[in-house]
């Protein structure tokens, strides 16, 4: 979750997208973050794939630890 927060705080900076920081977190997120824009209708200017992404990581979590949480 922290790897898209950074990500998406560093969209919003003028980074050299070719410095390895940026490249560990693009090869990091995109496989979250790619099929939520695919299906994701477009919003112009903002991408909400990000929040969108935290979001299902938030309950995804919450799932796991019901499972592995004792009865």
């Amino acid at each position: 979750m922290w790897a898209v927060i950074a990500r998406s705080l560093l969209s919003w900076f003028p980074v050299d997208q070719s410095s390895p920081l940026y490249q560990m977190l693009f090869r990091v997120t995109e496989p979250i973050i790619e099929p939520i824009r695919r299906v994701m209708p477009g919003n112009g200017m903002l991408d909400l794939s990000p929040m969108i992404a935290m979001m299902l990581l938030i309950v995804m979590q919450y799932m796991v630890a019901m499972l592995v949480a004792p009865a």
